[in-house]
C-alpha cells in the first residue's frame, strides 16, 4: 500500500493567484516562500505585489506594492530569492504603462528588493531604446529572472523591443526570445525617459539567434528554458570551472522542421569586452551581441530521431555534472533524460508508460529529482537500481495537478501551487502547499 505524505496549505486568500511560477523561491534559511499576485485574466500586469509566507506560522508579509497599479501594468511577478541573502528579483513593468502602451515582453526589467529595505526597488537591469544605445545596457525585456549560486550574477529570457518595432514595420519575424545575464559589477547610467530605466548590474545578451536559422546547422531562432548549470558551473576536462547556463535552443531540421534542443552557454568572467560580432549594446537592426569568450554549444542532436525534439526547463544537478531535460522514449512516451553539460550520449531517468508532466527539480543534495506524472508528485532516485525501486510516489492523484515545485535549500520541504476552488465564484486560484519528512 502506497503511504501518501500530507500537504500542508499556506495560503488561503482565493481572491487572486499566489504563484511560483517554476522559480527559486525559497529564502536563504528555507523560512520564507516569495510569490506573486497575478490573476487569471490580467495575469503578471494585474499583479500589484510581491509577497512572502512563512512556513511554520503562515504569516504573509508584502514585500513590494506598485502603488496604483492598472489591468494594463506596470505589473510585478515571476519572482525568485537569492540564495545567499535575503532579496528578491522579479519582472517589473515600465512605469509609463498605459492602455494604448501597455506592459508587454519587451517593455519590462527586472527589480531587486531587499529584505533590509522592504518596498524600495533596485532596477537591475538598465533599458535605453534611443540611439546611440549603451553598453551593459538592453533595450526591450527581461523576464525569469535567476539567481547564480554565489549571487553575483542573475541569468534571464529577454525580448527586444527595437526588434519588435522592425517587425512590426516589415512584417518579417523579428522578434525573439534569447538570454542574458547580468553582474554585479557596477551601475549603468542611461539618458532618463519614461522609456529608457538606469540599472545597478550591467548586462549583456549571451545567445545568439536569428530569424531564418541555416537548415541543418547549429543555428537557433528560439532561446528559452534556462538555467544556471551547477552552484558554481561545471568541471571542464582541465579541472577549472566554467560559468555556464543550459537551455533549449530552436534548431531547423534538414526538412525546414523546427526541433528545440538542448544547449549550453559558457559565459566568460569578464563580459564588458566585446566579442567578435559586435558590439555588446547592438545596432538599430540587430540584438546586443554576447561578449567576447561566449560559446554557444548544442548538446542534443535529436532531429533525425523517430521522435524528435526537447522540452521542459534544462536543469542541472547541483555540481554542474548533469542536466536533466524531457524528451519521447522509443516508445513515444516523455520521461526524463541526464546528459553532461559536455555532450556526449544521454541517459534516460524515468521509465514510465505515460508522460512525465514536468516540473523537474533536483534535490539540493543531488541524489534525487522530483517531478509530476500522471497528476502525482514523484521522487527518482539518480542511481544503477531497478526504476521500480528508484521512484517513489509523494502525493495522491488530484484533480488539482500539483506545479512549479521548488526544494528548500536544506532539501528538507517540498514546495508546490494547486489550484483550489473557491466556492462561492466557482473560480480556482493557485496556492501554495508544502510537504516535509519526505526522506
Amino acid at each position: 500500500m502506497v503511504k501518501y505524505l500530507v500537504e500542508k496549505q499556506l495560503t488561503f486568500d482565493l481572491s487572486y493567484h499566489h504563484d511560483l511560477d517554476n522559480n527559486d523561491n525559497f529564502s536563504p534559511d528555507g523560512k520564507w516562500l516569495a510569490y506573486d499576485t497575478r490573476t487569471d485574466i490580467g495575469g503578471i500586469p494585474e499583479s500589484a505585489r510581491i509577497e512572502k509566507v512563512c512556513i511554520e506560522s503562515g504569516e504573509v508579509r508584502i514585500i513590494y506594492q506598485i502603488p496604483d497599479n492598472a489591468k494594463w501594468g506596470p505589473g510585478a511577478g515571476a519572482v525568485s530569492y537569492s540564495p545567499v541573502e535575503d532579496a528578491v528579483v522579479f519582472i517589473h513593468g515600465l512605469s509609463s504603462c498605459t492602455a494604448d502602451n501597455p506592459y508587454q515582453q519587451w517593455r519590462r526589467t527586472g527589480v531587486i528588493v531587499r529584505g533590509a529595505e522592504p518596498g524600495k526597488p533596485v532596477f537591475m537591469d538598465a533599458r535605453n531604446i534611443d540611439p546611440p544605445f549603451t553598453p551593459g545596457a538592453l533595450r526591450g525585456g527581461t523576464h525569469r529572472h535567476e539567481w547564480s549560486g554565489d549571487g553575483k550574477w542573475i541569468g534571464f529570457t529577454y525580448n527586444d523591443a527595437i526588434l519588435k518595432a522592425l517587425e512590426d514595420a516589415s512584417g518579417t519575424k523579428r522578434n525573439l526570445r534569447t538570454i542574458g545575464v547580468s553582474a554585479n559589477i557596477g551601475p549603468v547610467d542611461v539618458p532618463a525617459t519614461p522609456e529608457n530605466v538606469p540599472g545597478e548590474w550591467f548586462s549583456v545578451v549571451v545567445v545568439r539567434v536569428v530569424p531564418q536559422p541555416q537548415p541543418g546547422s547549429d543555428e537557433i531562432n528560439h532561446a528559452a528554458n534556462d538555467s544556471w548549470i551547477g552552484k558554481k558551473g561545471y568541471v571542464r576536462p582541465d579541472g577549472s570551472l566554467q560559468l555556464a547556463r543550459a537551455f533549449l535552443g530552436t534548431v531547423v531540421d534538414s526538412n525546414g522542421n523546427e526541433v528545440p534542443e538542448v544547449f549550453v552557454v559558457d559565459i566568460p568572467d569578464d563580459i564588458t569586452k566585446p566579442g567578435p560580432l559586435s558590439p555588446l549594446e547592438g545596432t538599430a537592426s540587430d540584438f546586443p551581441m554576447p561578449p567576447a569568450g561566449t560559446v554557444q554549444r548544442r548538446i542534443t542532436f535529436t532531429a533525425n530521431s523517430a521522435f524528435p525534439g526537447c522540452s521542459g526547463i534544462v536543469r542541472s544537478s547541483p555540481d554542474g555534472s548533469k542536466l536533466a531535460f524531457l524528451a519521447k522514449d522509443e516508445n513515444g512516451i516523455t520521461q526524463i533524460f541526464t546528459i553532461s553539460p559536455l555532450g556526449g550520449e544521454a541517459s534516460q531517468l524515468t521509465n514510465h508508460d505515460s508522460d512525465v508532466k514536468g516540473n523537474v527539480r533536483w534535490h539540493p543534495g543531488g541524489g534525487y529529482i522530483a517531478y509530476v506524472w500522471e497528476e502525482r508528485i514523484m521522487i527518482c532516485e539518480i542511481g544503477n537500481a531497478s526504476f521500480q525501486q528508484r521512484i517513489r510516489v509523494l502525493t495522491a492523484p488530484s484533480e488539482q495537478a500539483p506545479a512549479n515545485l521548488v526544494w528548500s535549500h536544506d532539501g528538507q520541504v517540498l514546495a508546490c501551487n494547486r489550484l483550489v476552488e473557491d466556492a462561492s465564484t466557482g473560480g480556482k486560484t493557485q496556492q501554495i502547499f508544502v510537504l516535509t519528512n519526505i526522506f
